[in-house]
This record gives C-alpha cells, structure tokens and sequence, in this order.
C-alpha cells in the first residue's frame, strides 16, 4: 500500500474498533471496508457446523431480497463458503481458488443470484471457526472491478483480524452491561426459563435454568447466538410471539402467552413482551424477554415454608403432598405403607390446620406454596 492508502486502512481500523463501542456505527464501518477492499456489497455471517442454519450478522449493500433468497436457497449452491473449513483463519479466497471461473458463470448460483446483482466474484475470508460454527466475511466484486484479485486478498486478510477483535469485544461489553449482570445472579435462581433477546432476535442472556432447556435440546436449541425450536408447532408460536410482541404500543392487547410443546411431549407456557418501559434493559440492547414455564401436575413447593406456616409435622407434611400428587386416600396409605385410617387421621388434622373443608382445598393451599425458584437440596427438596 501506499503511505496515503496506509493512513486509510489505521483510520479504517479505528472505524472498526468504535464500533465495537457504539453498534449504531458498523453499517457505515462495513460501506468503508466495502471501498477499501475493492467491493460493492459485504455480508458477516455464520453457518452451525452441521450445515443446518446460516445466520447474516451484518450486511450492506445487498438488496434484501437477494439476502432472503441467499439465506433461504442459494447458501447451498455458494462454492466459497464451506471450503474455510479446511483453510486458515484470516486466509481469503477467491472463486478461481475453488473451481475454473467459466464453470462458476455457467451455475445457476451465478446466473440467478451473482450476475442480477451486477457483480461477476466472490471473496471470503474466515473470521472465526469453533466447533459449533463457522463465522465468515464475504464481499461481493461488481462488473467494474473484474474478478477478484490479489490485491483484493490481501486487503481483506489484513483486515479480517480487525473486525473479528471488535466482534469479540463487542460481545464482551454486551456481556459485562451493568443490568443484566447485575440480574443475572437473581435470574439464575428462578426455576421459570427467562431469555432476553435484542431487536434482532439475537440472545443477550439467558438464565440457568433457560441454559440447560437449551443444552437438553427438546424445545429450543441455540445456533450462535440465535434461538431454534425443534419441531413445526414450537417454531410457529415461537415466532408469533416475538411478532406480537413487537407489534408496538397495541401488543398488550394481543396474543402473547401460548403452550408450547416439546419433541418429547412435554407442555410449556411461553409468555413474550417488550422491554418497552425497561429503558435500562434497553440501554443493554434488550429487545424482547420470553418466558418458559414447565406444564407441571406435581410443581416444586417450598415445603419448610408450609410446615412453618401450618405447624406441620412431617407426616403430616409427607400427606399432604401424597394428596396433591395422588388424592385418593387408599393410593396414599399404598404409597406411604402406611394404614388407610392413619391417612385419614393426618387428613383430619391437616384440615383442622389449614382451615380447609376437603382435599380439593388443601391441593389448593399447596398450590399457593409453588415455589418460582430453583430449589437446593434440603428442607424444600419435593417430598
């Protein structure tokens, strides 16, 4: 480069690292990487490393709609785009690195995608490989400029290490926001699966319990930093939600807590609403919060603090929840191998107890000690 392009590409840098700080500023950043690479479009994006998804970070200049198609049916025809699985992060190649250039014209890829957007070469070069995904950049070359070109490579390996730094501390400073860390302890303590979302449907955080449905697999699973359901019917109402509630200031008069139900069967109240009043949540870029409750018959209840409450003994206690699991006193007396008339005896000074006139009450009473926390093992471990 020459002494005036080097003074470019430092202040380029920089560009790139601000943007780190204020997300507002990566469109423009990605217009001047754009010129200073010798592209007419450029595109962040990340495929799962089962070749299941593709997500699109970042673009500019790309129409939406060729965006749509590619995501939806020409990431399968791209030629560049899983070849980074075997090369170098940082390394760029070019369509004349993988295949003879008159053989890529003659794809369909080329004639329907490439060419009606007025360009003639791809370059790409990657940014980030785990073994969950693969995170890549790719410019797009126009007629003008011709095929891609060394120069082209090496401009864009320079820069590569750049824009993946200030990706990762991006993340970072997204992951240290005050808020949610400062939330993030409390949330960890609720048995509710609780997962904040920015505007992009992209995950800032998600709470212990939110982390293992994700690592089970059965509802949701994540992708990056995205979230997927695992059948049709949780896709669809998943997605309804976060439409309704970002259907702005009428939201709260929809639709926004369905059931959801898992590969395995199991249900799931899923409530979703705007963080339109949390402003500090949106200073974190919080968008959406969705919430996740197991359809339980047999919930999790703070059982010392029902002792306390009733002066329970603990076969009385021991009954108490045989009621609410099982209800039928011969059922109970079988479960806890003990005498049908010992059963009613406890019955009865429950119901002396807690004030209630039948069983039908006392299950109504537990219910009210449902505990919305994760419980430790202990005192209020489920009998």
């Amino acid at each position: 480069m020459t002494i005036v392009e080097a003074q470019r590409f430092s202040l380029l840098v920089g560009e790139i690292y601000d943007a780190a700080v204020d997300p507002a500023r990566r469109s423009a950043v990605l217009e001047q990487v754009a010129g200073f690479v010798g592209g007419s479009a450029v595109t962040i994006l990340s495929r799962d490393a089962a070749r299941l998804s593709i997500e699109i970070h970042q673009h500019h200049g790309m129409d939406s709609r060729f965006r749509d198609l590619y995501r939806d049916r020409y990431v399968e025809l791209d030629p560049l785009l899983d070849r980074h699985l075997d090369l170098a992060v940082e390394q760029t190649i070019g369509v004349a690195d993988v295949m003879p250039y008159p053989d890529f014209v003659a794809t369909s890829f080329y004639r329907e995608w490439v060419e009606p957007q007025g360009a003639v070469d791809l370059a790409t070069v990657a940014l980030e490989r785990s073994n969950a995904r693969m995170t890549v950049m790719q410019v797009m070359r126009s007629r003008s400029r011709g095929t891609v070109d060394d120069a082209m490579r090496e401009r864009m390996r320079l820069i590569a290490p750049h824009i993946q730094r200030s990706r990762a501390m991006s993340r970072q400073i997204r992951a240290r926001s005050h808020t949610v860390a400062d939330l993030a302890e409390v949330l960890d303590r609720l048995s509710t699966a609780i997962c904040l979302f920015d505007a992009d449907g992209r995950v800032v955080h998600a709470n212990a319990a939110c982390r293992q449905m994700f690592a089970d697999g059965d509802l949701l699973a994540t992708v990056g930093d995205r979230v997927v359901a695992r059948n049709t019917q949780a896709d669809k109402i998943f997605r309804t939600l976060f439409d309704v509630a970002a259907g702005g200031t009428g939201w709260a008069d929809r639709r926004n807590i369905d059931l959801m139900t898992s590969t395995s069967g199991q249900h799931y109240l899923a409530h979703a609403f705007p963080t339109t009043h949390a402003r500090n949540l949106q200073r974190d870029g919080v968008a959406t919060a969705l919430f996740l409750q197991k359809v339980l018959m047999a919930p999790q209840f703070a059982t010392a603090a029902m002792s306390a409450a009733f002066k329970l003994t603990p076969s009385e206690l021991r009954v108490l929840m045989a009621i609410v699991e099982l209800g039928g006193v011969p059922d109970i007396a079988a479960k806890l191998g003990i005498a049908e008339t010992t059963v009613k005896t406890h019955l009865g000074r429950l119901f002396e107890k807690t004030g209630a006139g039948r069983q039908a009450d006392l299950v109504k009473i537990a219910g009210g000690f449902a505990a919305p926390f994760a419980l430790p093992s202990g005192p209020d471990k489920p009998v």
